[in-house]
Order: structure tokens, then sequence, then C-alpha cells
């Protein structure tokens, strides 16, 4: 697995973190997969979807993250709006098929419900709720067929359409009450035998959860629960490291995983009955290492495709998973650690990227930081891969996954880990050796990796230094021989890049820059060797809206004993 930890376990010292090898699934598994999915449209797979209705659901669990209000204005208007694309009711279908996929998922989620009760109560919003509901089934309810029907989006369709019932249950219409009850029975017969054959993950930690979400939730659930607990059991223990990371290093799929769990844990209250003790333990473990990777601002870190996830959902996210914990000052399975020195804290990705099943939207960016100073973010990842939509495209969201949208070092303008046409990741990084130091006055890691080390015969080793007090960080990137795969005698280009976040103005000065916050601090960033340059960057939001910035970016040659270029970023008033 990625990140798997090799040494000692302990807060500080040496340990190497490996890369596993191994295939996305087998051929075997694809194609058992695939005609699996061919038995959908048959009249046998129909039959297993047909039994009683229920008369209702048993509780409404609360949904912990708040809806968003532009998106259900736009709701309240005749049309979804997602990541700036519009899209009128009228033409959801002769479009849908055409949209990136998350939208797919919003819509197929009833996501949307979410928006829709931000803006409008229960008699606000009943009319708008049925007439879409209504569309979906006499478009989706009986064709099962994926996307609408994969067993992650089934999970989350019944889990919203639960937390949301009165938006559409709420109807004296006989006939529609009945569609609407069958379709949720339908969705919960499906998860029956599609959770154990969704991709291994968060995909079928999500359709296990939806599996006994519909165990509580709806009659007849006693056998329904057994085997559903069973199942998210084995499926949290293959999805969430020990130290609480999600095997994809994403951090929107850690929101998602504990969203869902939340959910959950809210369902069985409201049922009153006692939470198994692995779903607790594992909200205990995912928290803290999803709030390590929080600034001070009290937003996420832009790691592994996602944006800047607000501080407000964060919150109500952590408040209804019931976890009370520090942030996590390092996950080596999970692969970041995180170093907090009075208003500063730094970030760094200290492990191989996630296996190629797991990297659809997966980063080329070993040893890449992240270091913010109170309200301020000075140094940033541009983010944004996996926000697909109006202003990210899928090309634009490709170059957000390469190691130069990353506050790292780039040899020879190449990728760290290769970025297959397909989208996965493929050859590079296997090993990450890290070793951290708490030292009286600072901070000290220093980390390595192996990604350009075939290719070009170099290792690229880290160093950085942070001051207790927050006010200092200094650093080190080391390109080293990595001895006997040394091809090329001729000096190989470099370029460090550090790019700044958004409102920063820089400017040059005779051996480095100056840096002015958006909050009135000025930092002082110093450089030994290289030639520095002021570029333009970008840094992509929370909605997907990219944000034009700069860069410092330091270029260089490494001959063939290799270079080091020497860095000091210093708080100045």
């Amino acid at each position: 697995m990625t990140g798997q930890r090799r040494e000692s376990p302990a807060e500080e010292g040496r340990a190497l973190m490996v890369r596993e090898s191994g295939p996305a699934a087998s051929l075997s598994e694809q194609l058992a997969g695939l005609f699996y999915k061919l038995t959908w449209r048959t009249p046998l797979h129909n039959m297993r979807l047909t039994g009683k209705l229920p008369p209702r659901l048993y509780a409404v669990p609360d949904d912990p993250l708040p809806g968003d209000p532009v998106r259900g204005d736009a709701l309240r208007a005749g049309r979804f709006l997602f990541r700036g694309i519009k899209l009128p009711f009228d033409k959801v279908e002769d479009r849908l098929e055409k949209l990136p996929s998350d939208f797919q998922n919003y819509i197929h989620r009833f996501a949307w419900l979410r928006d829709l009760a931000a803006v409008a109560s229960r008699a606000q919003g009943t009319e708008t709720a049925e007439r879409l509901m209504d569309a979906w089934l006499d478009h989706h309810g009986m064709k099962v067929a994926e996307p609408a029907w994969r067993a992650d989006n089934c999970a989350w369709r019944f889990v919203n359409w639960a937390a949301h019932a009165p938006y559409i249950l709420s109807s004296s219409d006989l006939i529609y009450r009945s569609r609407v009850l069958n379709a949720i029975a339908r969705n919960a017969r499906h998860l029956d035998r599609a959770a154990q054959r969704a991709p291994e993950g968060r995909h079928r930690l999500v359709a296990w959860a939806g599996l006994v979400a519909a165990a509580l939730l709806i009659p007849d659930g006693k056998a329904r629960k057994i085997v559903g607990e069973a199942g998210l059991e084995k499926a949290i223990a293959s999805a969430i490291f020990p130290d609480g990371g999600i095997v994809s290093r994403s951090p929107l799929a850690l929101v998602e995983a504990i969203h869902m769990l939340a959910l959950l844990r809210d369902a069985y209250g409201k049922r009153k009955e006692m939470v198994p003790a692995f779903i607790d333990q594992a909200l205990e473990r995912a928290v803290p290492a999803l709030t390590g990777l929080t600034h001070a601002d009290g937003g996420l870190g832009a790691w592994q495709g996602s944006g800047v996830f607000p501080p407000d959902e964060l919150n109500a996210l952590i408040g209804a998973s019931g976890v009370r914990a520090r942030p996590a000052r390092q996950a080596r399975d999970w692969g970041y650690q995180r170093v907090t020195a009075g208003r500063s804290v730094l970030q760094l990705d200290a492990a191989p990227p996630p296996l190629a099943r797991e990297s659809a939207v997966g980063c080329a960016s070993t040893l890449a930081l992240e270091f913010s100073h109170g309200p301020d973010r000075i140094i940033v990842n541009c983010g944004g891969a996996a926000l697909v939509g109006k202003h990210v495209s899928q090309g634009l969201a490709t170059g957000l996954r390469s190691t130069a949208a990353h506050s790292t070092l780039c040899l020879a303008d190449s990728n760290s880990t290769s970025i297959l046409p397909g989208g996965k990741l493929g050859r590079g990084v296997e090993e990450v050796e890290l070793d951290r130091r708490e030292g009286e006055n600072a901070t000290r890691i220093e980390a390595s990796h192996d990604g350009y080390s075939r290719t070009f015969g170099f290792v690229h080793r880290r160093l950085l230094m942070l001051r207790d007090d927050g006010m200092e960080l200094r650093g080190e990137d080391m390109l080293l021989p990595a001895g006997s795969k040394r091809k090329k005698t001729e000096a190989t280009p470099f370029v460090l890049r550090f790019h700044l976040g958004d409102g920063i103005e820089a400017q040059a000065t005779e051996n480095g820059a100056v840096l002015r916050l958006p909050s009135g601090g000025l930092w002082q960033f110093r450089l030994t060797g290289g030639t520095l340059a002021i570029e333009d960057s970008l840094w992509v939001d929370a909605d997907g809206r990219p944000h034009p910035t700069t860069q410092l970016a330091i270029s260089g040659a490494a001959e063939a004993g290799g270079s080091s270029l020497g860095w000091l970023l210093k708080h100045m008033g």
C-alpha cells in the first residue's frame, strides 16, 4: 500500500515509505465486474429489485454539511449550477452524459437537495424537489445502468433521500409517494448485491455504509444490517490507514468518507441503536489525520488534486463526527508531515503517490510543501486537479497534477512520477526516506525520494527547519547522485518552485525577494545559488476557480556530482 511504514512507528526518527507495486485490477476481476454490470440489463436483476414498498422511513438523519446558497438559488430559478456550469432542468437529459463526472454524480446522488435546503424551507422547496425527483425517476428509476446506479452513487442517493426526506416525501399524491418509496427500496436492494463489487477503497466504504443506512432506515433490515456491518468493517480496514489517512491520499476523499460515516453514525442515534465500535474507531483515526492538513486559517491544504476546503464546512463535519482531537503531527502511512510553531504551519508531502487504482486525480507532488502564517498562505500548491468544471478543463487538470504545479523541485521539466495518457500515475517515486527531529529551538525534517533516479540518476533530498516561534523557515534542496544509476555526463537543468498564495506581492531583490502578505505582513526570501525569477502561476479555490498568482522559480543545473540550493524564508514585520 502507498506509504506503508517499514520502520519505527515513533514520532521522531527515521522511516522508509515504500510504494508497493500492483495492477489496478486483475484481468479476471475486470471481466467479472463487466459481466456483473451486464446482468443489470436482464429481467432477473430487475426481479431482484422488486418487492414490498416501505411504508415510510424510520428516521431522518441530519446532514452535517451546509448547502451552498448560490447553488440553491439556481435550483429555485430552474437550473443546476456546478463549478460554474449552468444547466437548465429541461436540458439535463440531453446533456447529462457530456457533463464532467462530478457534475453527473451531483445530480445522480441528489446532493443538490442539501443546496436547496440551504435557501428554501420544506414548503418553499418541495415543488422543485418533487419536479426533479419525478424527472430522475422517469429516466433512471427503472433503467439500471452506470453512472446512476454505480454503487457509491446509489449509497449517496439513498442517504441524501433520507436526510432530506421532507422535501421529497411530503406530497399527498399517493402515486408519486409510491414511486419514491419504490425507488428507495430498489436502491437498497441494488446495494445488497453491488456493495461488495464496488472498487476497493473509498467507493466500497461508501457503498457498504449506504447499505447499513438502508438497514437502519427502512423495514426488514435485520439481515441486511448484519451483512452490511461486516462488509463495512472490512471496507474501512482496506480504505483507511491505521493512522487515519485514506489510501488515495486525497483530502477530498477522506472528507467524503468522514461525511458518510458521520451521517451513518447519526442514523444509529436516531434509531437509538449502539454505533459499532469500528465506526467510532475509524472516525477517531480519520479526523485527526484530516485536520493535520489544516492551515492556520482553518482550511485544508491543496493536496492530491483538492482545492481549499472551506473552514466552516470542515468545522461542521468535525462536529458531526463526535471526535475531539488535536491534528495529527505526522501520519506516515497517510504520508503527510505537519509542524506548527507560533502562528505558522508547515505541511510536507513525505510519501510516494497513491497506487494506480487510487490515482485518477493523484499528483506527482512528493516532497512538495505548503506554509502559512496566521490568515495568510505564503507557499502553496496550485491544487484543483479534481475540480473539473467550467474554469478547470480536463487539460488544465492534468497540468495541475504535475510536479511543476507544486512547491518542490522539478528536474528536466519532468514529473517525479509519470502521469499516463489514461490519467493514472505510472512509474516514478517508489521510496521516500524520512527523518524528523524535534530540537530545542526548531523542528528539523529531512526527506528524499527516488523519482528521478532511473531516468536522470539523481535523488532529490529536501531539508527543512522551522524555528519554534514560526518566524523563520530554512531549507535546502539537493540533487544527489544515485550511485551507478547516473546515466548522463552533461548538466541537467532543474527548477525549484515556490508557488505563492493568493494576494501575495513579490518583489525581487539582489539575493532573493520580498513578499508582502494580504494582511500587511512582510517576509524575506533569501537564496544561495541558482537564478531567481518571479513568474506567473495560479491557485484554484474550493469552487474550482483559478486565481492568477505568482511563483518564485529558481533555475539551475545539476552536474554529475549533484547540486544544492539553500534558501531562507524569514518574517520581517
